[in-house]
């Protein structure tokens, strides 16, 4: 993904879980909570995606903390990386399911979403 579109890994899970998780924005804690980073690594890596426009923070109005949100830039390139990823994802894990593989995933998600 890296050389086609020049997204670390990390880049592109901020970016995706900002358009998953927050429709564009999300508060710097929850986003550091989502990816399981602690808040120094995370501010770090944002200052790098800030430099690179990316991404914008800026104080919460609303709540102690830091709002990031994703810039017109950042979609873009997310934009870009979604097919690169979702073919890598195609050909590394789900061309090498066996039809028993995917039965007992099936299984396990129909159990799963059944007790819920």
């Amino acid at each position: 993904m890296s050389e086609h579109t020049g997204l670390s890994e990390g880049d592109f899970g901020v970016l995706d879980r900002l358009v998953q998780f927050g429709n564009g924005t999300l508060r710097q804690q929850e986003l550091a909570d989502s990816m399981d980073w602690d808040k120094s690594r995370l501010s770090h890596h944002l200052t790098r995606m800030e430099k690179r426009g990316l991404v914008l923070r800026k104080p919460s109005d609303t709540e102690r903390g830091v709002e990031v949100t994703i810039t017109s830039a950042g979609k873009s390139v997310l934009e870009d990386a979604l097919p690169i990823v979702s073919k890598a994802i195609r050909e590394h894990f789900l061309d090498q399911l066996t039809d028993q593989d995917i039965e007992s995933i099936t299984k396990l998600s129909a159990r799963t979403r059944n007790r819920t």
